[in-house]
């Protein structure tokens, strides 16, 4: 049974100790090379003294057009062979040793890197304990003066030639925000560097080649396609090595991340920060939508309806989601030019579909007869991986023809299949029996739309045993989780287009009545400090009233001792005087 791991969760294996197990799987380490020959031959002299079985090891020099030519030194691991690739650039060069691999893994190496003795077994450790890893190694950058190589196969510890050196900073920052790339699983490709990187070889031929019009960051895009083809990214910290020299990013990032971003956009979708324009339209969509036949509308058994299509497919392309492309599987090859008598031709609801939209370059047809190397309908589990050689949506929905999304319906799926990590968001769409009405006895039919994370069932064809369900694999490896459509916003009905225009001046009415609130706001806020400050006059005078009333109160007090005063000594005057 083939080991079962949730996301990039790989800490549910346990891959033996270095030097006690017997290993079985060969491994390719394919080295590309320009010039240099110095630094060639401390790899070369590296890999010679592995304790990984050297009957189990080749090595592939691929030279990509030096001047004068590479040669084999004399210090090096006994499976070792130069070819030589004269199309320059390290992604040839690249595709030319994996061609010439025979290894059950391939282990990417770069000419100026020399690995610790034990790198190579700490790598297949892993890989003997699944098939479908990508392991990477922890590479240190020195400014060392290079030793000779017979130096390097006598050193028991690398470090004491090559230190002190910098780490890998961004991946090491990466491996640890992340607690080992197990926290966020779906960034966890961006591991994948040539420096000292091993990747299953089925996980390649699953993933195509090395895209040769990338003129930087083609790891990365790599890394992102192995992904989708279901592989599990791990650090390995026990596989040690030294870069000859500081790496590129090391000398310019800038510079460095603005080539490599202005083609990684177009190919690499989970990027989202670099696709922040809001209608263009990219190599690789971030979704596809495969829009599903209803039941009994071609002219044997399902088919597509005109109108049920343009309403569900119109429907994508107008929401809140610009990234997105549509699949229509179907057979268009059947369609003929037009005849005498167009409305009655029976194919009229394909010719209509394909008329439509021949043009909307989001729309694409497929034809029956090539489906199996294109996306189908079809539940097999070949069917849900990603096409060999080519780049997959990292998310695919098969929505059936007539079911209409709302404006944010995509969206929300996808961030509830994000945020949940799920390899399969199922929705329910309409339930009953055969009738509609789900009366007793009668069969029970369900309407559902589904959101499938390519990377997901990919991983779960690999794992998948004799008889198992495809869907039960995906909720072993990334999860599963039914939601009602109408909550999503799916009607059966086609809704208005809000046109861009529409949208346009949507936005700025509301922009006005924005300006206009703010404006309110404003307005009332003047309001309330005049009062404010009215209140604070009308408290001093309330104060000086008090002070004041206090005064007179005193002098009416003094007043009256007076006239009391006054008044008892006018009577005893006439008292004085009677007498």
């Amino acid at each position: 049974m083939t080991a079962r791991i949730a996301g990039n969760d790989y800490r549910s294996l346990t891959p033996p100790a270095l030097g006690a197990w017997t290993p079985s799987l060969r491994v390719s380490v394919v080295i590309p090379a320009y010039g240099d020959q110095e630094k060639l031959d401390l790899a070369l002299a590296g890999l010679a003294v592995q304790t990984y079985p050297a009957a189990l090891t080749e090595v592939i020099v691929v030279d990509n057009g030096s001047s004068p030519p590479l040669r084999l030194p004399e210090l090096r691991p006994e499976g070792t062979g130069l070819i030589v690739c004269p199309a320059p650039g390290r992604a040839h060069a690249r595709n030319a040793g994996l061609s010439a691999a025979t290894g059950d893994v391939i282990h990417w190496l770069d000419s100026d890197v020399v690995l610790d003795r034990r790198s190579v077994e700490a790598h297949m450790r892993w890989h003997h304990a699944a098939p479908y890893l990508a392991v990477t190694g922890y590479l240190r950058f020195t400014p060392a003066r290079l030793p000779a190589p017979e130096v390097v196969a006598a050193a028991d510890d690398l470090a004491k030639l090559f230190e002190p050196a910098e780490p890998h900073a961004w991946l090491v920052d990466l491996v640890e925000r992340t607690d080992g790339l197990t926290a966020n699983p779906h960034r966890a490709f961006s591991l994948h560097v040539g420096g000292a990187t091993s990747v299953n070889a089925a996980l390649f031929a699953a993933a195509g080649p090395m895209d040769t019009d990338l003129i930087l960051g083609q790891d990365t895009e790599m890394g992102y396609r192995l992904a989708q083809a279901g592989a599990v990214f791990v650090p390995e910290p026990l596989s040690r090595a030294f870069h000859l020299g500081p790496t590129m990013r090391m000398r310019g990032k800038a510079p460095i991340d603005r080539v490599s971003h202005a083609f990684v956009a177009d190919r690499i979708p989970s990027y989202r920060w670099l696709r922040s324009h809001p209608s263009r339209q990219w190599k690789v969509p971030y979704l596809e939508v495969v829009v599903e036949p209803g039941e009994g509308t071609g002219r044997e058994g399902p088919g597509y309806s005109y109108d049920e299509v343009r309403a569900t497919v119109d429907a994508v392309l107008a929401g809140t989601l610009p990234d997105v492309a549509v699949t229509l599987t179907g057979p268009w090859d059947r369609i003929g030019t037009e005849g005498r008598a167009p409305l009655k031709d029976p194919d009229l609801d394909l010719v209509l579909i394909r008329g439509h939209y021949a043009h909307e370059a989001r729309v694409r047809f497929v034809d029956e007869a090539s489906a199996a190397s294109a996306v189908t309908s079809a539940p097999s589990a070949a069917s849900r991986q990603p096409r060999a050689g080519g780049p997959a949506a990292p998310y695919r929905l098969r929505l059936p023809a007539g079911w209409v999304p709302g404006d944010d319906t995509l969206a929300r799926l996808l961030d509830l299949a994000g945020d949940g990590g799920y390899g399969l968001v199922a929705v329910l769409l309409a339930e009953g029996g055969q009738d509609g009405e789900g009366g007793a006895g009668s069969e029970r039919m369900i309407v559902a739309a589904r959101l499938e994370r390519a990377a997901a069932f990919a991983r779960a064809a690999i794992v998948l045993e004799e008889g198992e369900d495809l869907d039960d694999a995906v909720e072993d490896t990334f999860g599963v989780v039914w939601v009602d459509g109408e909550t999503y916003g799916f009607a059966s009905e086609p809704r208005p287009i809000v046109g861009r225009r529409g949208a346009h001046r949507a936005r700025i009415e509301a922009e006005a009545q924005v300006a206009r609130l703010t404006g309110e706001n404003e307005r009332l806020r003047g309001q309330v400090t005049r009062w404010r400050d009215e209140a604070g006059r009308w408290r001093k005078s309330a104060v000086e009233l008090r002070r004041e009333v206090g005064t007179l109160r005193k002098e009416l007090a003094a007043a009256r001792k007076v006239v009391q005063y006054g008044l008892l000594s006018s009577v005893k005057r006439a008292i004085t005087r009677r007498r």
